[in-house]
This record gives structure tokens, C-alpha cells and sequence, in this order.
């Protein structure tokens, strides 16, 4: 008989698995379903960087093997994106790690970072796959509250000094997957000062860097002393509708940085040359793409929210990222609403519970699809007479 590893035996269950599953039962069934459940963008990967790939895929020289931590080129557009959008010097040869997707750097980072039985911090809500990193490595996992009366932002104040002393590592996600909200200067000075303190080494996971609404989001190595205590997770997956493509980096801290690509020399051969060839074009070329992107997901934004207040749904606008974190109505769980809305609007939604316990009393939405449909699915919510306006 075969036996599975006991790290095998500490993954969490893949929530979201169990998800799609449910919508691609019903989507059998239904052929009205309006699926908003999932972070998966709907728009097409500009053409100018699908150009670059395929120039680059005729380049023979990227048909072998490439250097395994990556092609300086791309080490250096990463380090001029840097500097351009948000004024952070980055020396390409040791601050920028090439990953095949920040899902894979997620969890590489915790094996670099994390020994067994030691404690990282995870945002609560937050994206599940933090903990898968954190599992594999066996490590432990203490959640952070993210409270909608702190902004949706942990206080630190509330951990122990004990979890303070066991902590060695500490995932952060602004603009935050779920909850649309944005962090501000001061709450990153924060964190520099507390990770300095307790020798907590913070990942930042900047997914959604590019994509804010009233104000531009911030880098975390934007504050002094980040890259003394940390990394940022930079993908090319949400800002240029590239999330099949896999590729990411990690920035800032060397000694981080290192350890990482130390790690991958074991795992991989780095990505297709003419992937990062694309890539490297993406981030040098002109960012009109990414800011008709933003145009779009701020649309689709205002049309949800207004379109949910008018039904007597009260919700806040999300600051950033393509989400929208609206809460369940009274009488319901987060679960329980997401089931209903599935089952007798043909909505699929992420129930809040699937981001930790903290998510509970929320769903989250996702901004892509075209703005009829965000309102047609709103109007169908709207029909199950939940609200006061209906």
C-alpha cells in the first residue's frame, strides 16, 4: 500500500476546488450562470506582448537552456518598473528573483523562511494559499484580524508577546484579495518598525499593485527600511492580463532573494527565454494598457456599487484590486448566501468564510465581467427581495 508524506497530510483543503466544482455542476445545468466567484480575468493579454513572445519564440538561443535564475534583461525591466512607478531602487542582480507565478514564489518563500513548528503570520481574511506554503514547510499558521472598523488592516497590538517572540515571517496583501482595500504610508511604517523589532521577515504579496481607484496604490518597499525586513511578490498576471503565462518576481531584500534562488537552482531552469523576453517588453513598453485596464475595472466598479445600493444593499466601494467584498444580509452566513444566490440567482460568488474565520459575513465578487452583467447580477440578487428596497 502506498503512504503519502505527512507534509501531503497537512495541506488544507483546497476551498476553491470544491467552488468551481459547484459552478461547473450548475453551469451543466443552467445556461444563465454569471460566475464571479474567481479571480480570473476576462480580457485577453494586450497584443503588442503577445507579439514579443512570439518574436522571442523564434530566437533559438532561448530553445536550450537559459542562465537558472533567469535572463538579466528582465531583472533589469523589473528594477526600471521599480524606479518609474514607484521611485525604488532595486539592484537587478541581487534584489529580483524571477518565479514561475507568485503562487510558486508563495510557497518557495516559506521553505526559505519557515522551519518546521514555527509561526507565520497570515491576514484573516486572506488568500488561501498562504497557508498552503506555510503547511508544506510545517510550519504554524496564527491569523491576523483584518477588521472592517481597523480598514481592514491588522493591529498588531493585538498579538501576544509570545506570538510576537515565535514569529518569523508574516504575509501582507495590499490592494488586499479580498477586501478591496488599499494600505497607506503609515500603516507600512509600521510594519517596517515591528518586523525590525521582533526579526519577523514580511512577504508583501503586490498582486494588484497597479490596479487602485482614487488613489495609486503603494509599494511596501516604498517605506524606509523595507528592504531591510522583506520582500514584495510582483506578478505580470493581473496587470497585464497574463495570469496563464506564470511569470512573477520577488523583490527587495538580497539575503531573501538568494535564498530563494538557491532554492529554485533544485526546482527549475527558470521560465522560456522568450516568456521573459515578453515580459521584460510588457513593463519597458509605455503602461497605456494597464491604465485602460484600471479605466475599465473602475467602471465596472462604480456600475456594481451603484447597482447594489440601489437595491438597498449596503456596501463600500473597494479601493483597489478587481474585487468587491459586499456584505451577506441578515439572517444568512457566508456560506449559506453564497448557496443561495448560486442555486436560485445562477450567481456564483466566493463565500467569505473561504479566506479564514474573520472572512465570515461577506462575500466577495469579482469585477470581471462586462458591466450589464455585474448589474443583471445584481438585479437577480436583487429579486430574491433580501434588501430593504426590494
Amino acid at each position: 500500500m502506498i503512504q503519502q508524506s505527512k507534509a501531503m497530510d497537512r495541506l488544507p483543503k483546497q476551498f476553491f476546488a470544491a467552488l468551481v466544482k459547484k459552478a461547473q455542476e450548475m453551469s451543466a445545468e443552467h445556461d444563465d450562470m454569471i460566475n464571479l466567484g474567481q479571480g480570473n480575468h476576462d480580457k485577453p493579454t494586450p497584443s503588442h506582448i503577445v507579439d514579443a513572445l512570439k518574436q522571442g519564440a523564434e530566437n533559438p538561443a532561448y530553445h536550450r537552456y537559459g542562465p537558472f535564475s533567469g535572463y538579466l534583461f528582465l531583472k533589469e525591466a523589473v528594477a526600471g518598473y521599480y524606479k518609474r512607478e514607484y521611485g525604488v531602487e532595486l539592484d537587478p542582480k541581487t534584489e529580483v528573483a524571477i518565479v514561475p507565478g507568485t503562487k510558486t514564489g508563495i510557497v518557495e518563500l516559506c521553505q526559505c523562511l519557515l522551519s518546521p513548528g514555527e509561526v507565520a503570520l497570515v491576514p484573516d481574511p486572506g488568500y488561501p494559499d498562504y497557508w498552503s506554503g506555510i503547511a508544506i514547510a510545517g510550519a504554524t499558521m496564527h491569523p491576523m484580524a483584518l477588521k472592517e472598523q481597523c480598514q481592514f488592516l491588522p493591529d498588531y497590538r493585538e498579538l501576544s508577546d509570545a506570538t510576537r517572540r515565535a514569529a518569523k515571517m508574516m504575509f501582507l496583501n495590499y490592494p488586499n484579495n479580498p477586501t478591496g482595500v488599499r494600505a497607506h504610508a503609515s500603516f507600512f511604517e509600521k510594519t517596517v518598525a515591528f518586523a525590525a523589532k521582533h526579526e519577523i521577515s514580511v512577504v508583501h504579496d503586490f498582486a494588484y499593485g497597479a490596479i487602485g481607484y482614487d488613489e495609486k496604490p503603494r509599494s511596501f518597499l516604498q517605506s524606509e527600511g523595507a528592504k531591510e525586513v522583506g520582500v514584495e511578490l510582483f506578478t505580470m498576471s493581473k496587470l497585464y492580463n497574463m495570469a496563464g503565462w506564470r511569470v512573477g518576481f520577488v523583490v527587495g531584500n538580497a539575503q531573501i532573494v538568494n535564498m530563494l534562488e538557491t532554492l529554485q537552482d533544485h526546482y527549475h531552469c527558470s521560465i522560456f527565454g522568450g516568456l521573459q523576453e515578453a515580459a521584460a517588453h510588457a513593463l519597458n513598453e509605455e503602461q497605456t494598457s494597464v491604465d485602460r485596464l484600471v479605466d475599465m475595472y473602475r467602471s465596472r466598479r462604480d456600475a456594481l456599487v451603484k447597482a447594489a445600493r440601489e437595491i438597498g444593499w449596503e456596501v463600500t466601494a473597494p479601493q483597489g484590486s478587481f474585487f468587491a467584498w459586499f456584505p451577506v444580509p441578515k439572517g444568512y452566513d457566508s456560506q449559506a448566501f453564497s448557496d443561495l444566490l448560486l442555486e436560485k440567482a445562477h450567481i456564483v460568488t466566493a463565500p467569505g468564510i473561504g479566506f479564514g474565520a474573520h472572512g465570515e459575513g461577506y462575500v466577495r465578487l469579482g469585477l470581471l465581467a462586462e458591466e450589464d452583467v455585474l448589474v443583471e447580477a445584481v438585479h437577480r440578487v436583487g429579486k430574491l427581495g433580501l434588501f430593504k428596497n426590494e
